[in-house]
């Protein structure tokens, strides 16, 4: 599980607004809207470990499969 990195990106109009990466622990906000966003939501610490415990929930879960 050391070596998985779990992504969640947002994107509007094949635009990447925001990014969640597991590696960071924090979202990342790429255009004015998403910085707005990922700043409230790193300031939310049930929202963060909500997306942190992601990467074992979904990445574990999966690993056998691909």
């Amino acid at each position: 599980l050391k070596d998985i990195q779990y992504i969640n990106s947002y994107y509007y109009n094949k635009l990447e607004w925001a990014r969640f990466d597991s590696n960071l622990g924090k979202f990342v906000g790429y255009t004015k809207f998403g910085v707005k966003n990922a700043e409230r939501w790193n300031n939310d610490p049930s929202f963060i470990a909500g997306r942190k415990a992601e990467r074992e929930r979904y990445c574990q879960h999966n690993i056998g499969i691909d």
